[in-house]
């Protein structure tokens, strides 16, 4: 028999919040809001259209990474973590934590639902696809696995617990930006990364927005937003890694003394300031190796480092490459971070 447990309301998940910590009553500006949005790294994993007809399931997750599901049409039901069941509709976008199974079911016939097998999985260019043969589906999603970072050791939703759910309309456009990252990874033209992680990064943005608005900020469930005094300091990094940062200069910068600083920045990051400062600087260093033609030693300089053997060697830690066999290798179409 069909499963007959209440679903639970969207409305009742969207903008669930946790308890705040010390320092969130300070307000995070909108410039350091900006520079952390504008530092963001997205890397999209894979992309799945799912298609699922009446009467079956579909189970998925407990992948090391963020999931995306976005319903594009049709009405049926999700549940995650075996938790209670909740309605799927059309514009509803779910981000899903790290390694969290979830299912997706459509009602329909008298039996219990067949689950689709994975048999009916298919991988094409980056690309899958989940669908049953000569079946009309009812739910049509647009689903996915992704990271977003700062540096090379942040992960803004890798501490996630909770999903994070916000109803869209049609007019946010949030189908045509996912829509448009399939068809450039079935392309595999150049800059195929590059694009996708700009189209997923715009769903993003949409999604803090949308937290920003509400009473209930699903923003301030992450450690390294809810700390308002830490993570002034943090975008302060985010946005000038070169610059000649201290702890002492660091803690000034969220108002904390030193030793509250440090106890405090450690807790959120599990790492100290500088370890995490080192990992944006090396980020920068890497980019600018591949999207620019300076010199290693200006790009060095760019990065914080007074010398450049100690920034090779920072380097050579970070990537396990000098900083000129990884522009080399960039430039080659190779990937230097494998």
């Amino acid at each position: 028999m069909r499963n007959t447990s209440k679903a639970v309301p969207t409305q009742a998940l969207i903008g669930h919040n946790v308890a705040l910590p010390a320092g969130s009553t300070v307000k995070l500006s909108t410039t350091d809001l900006d520079n952390l949005v504008q530092a963001l790294e997205i890397d999209v994993i894979a992309l799945t259209e799912l298609l699922v007809p009446h009467g079956h399931r579909v189970e998925m997750g407990m992948i090391d990474a963020p999931g995306i599901h976005y319903n594009l049409s049709g009405v049926g039901r999700i549940s995650i973590n075996g938790g209670p069941e909740m309605p799927l509709s059309p514009h509803l976008l779910i981000i899903v934590p790290p390694k969290t199974p979830l299912s997706i079911e459509v009602d329909g016939g008298s039996g219990p639902p067949k689950l689709i097998s994975r048999d009916c999985w298919t991988r094409q260019d980056g690309v899958l696809r989940v669908a049953m043969p000569n079946e009309r589906p009812e739910i049509v999603q647009i689903c996915g696995f992704f990271n977003a970072s700062f540096g090379q050791s942040v992960r803004l939703f890798g501490e996630l617990r909770e999903p994070v759910i916000e109803q869209f309309e049609p007019a946010d456009k949030i189908d045509l930006k996912l829509r448009e990252a399939m068809d450039e990874l079935l392309r595999q033209e150049v800059g195929v990364g590059a694009m996708t992680a700009s189209l997923l990064k715009q769903i993003v943005v949409a999604l803090v927005r949308r937290s920003l608005r509400s009473s209930q900020r699903w923003t301030d469930r992450f450690s390294i937003l809810a700390d308002r005094q830490v993570t002034r300091a943090f975008a302060d990094m985010v946005a000038r890694p070169g610059a000649a940062h201290s702890v002492q200069s660091l803690a000034h910068s969220a108002g904390l003394s030193r030793s509250a600083f440090m106890a405090r920045f450690s807790d959120t990051f599990g790492q100290s300031p500088m370890a995490i400062l080192r990992g944006l600087r090396m980020r920068q260093a890497a980019v600018d190796l591949v999207t620019t033609t300076m010199s290693v030693d200006v790009i060095a300089h760019n990065a914080g480092y007074q010398s450049r053997s100690s920034f090779v060697r920072a380097f050579r830690k970070a990537y396990n490459r000098d900083p000129s066999d990884y522009r080399r290798m960039a430039k080659d179409g190779q990937s230097p971070e494998e």
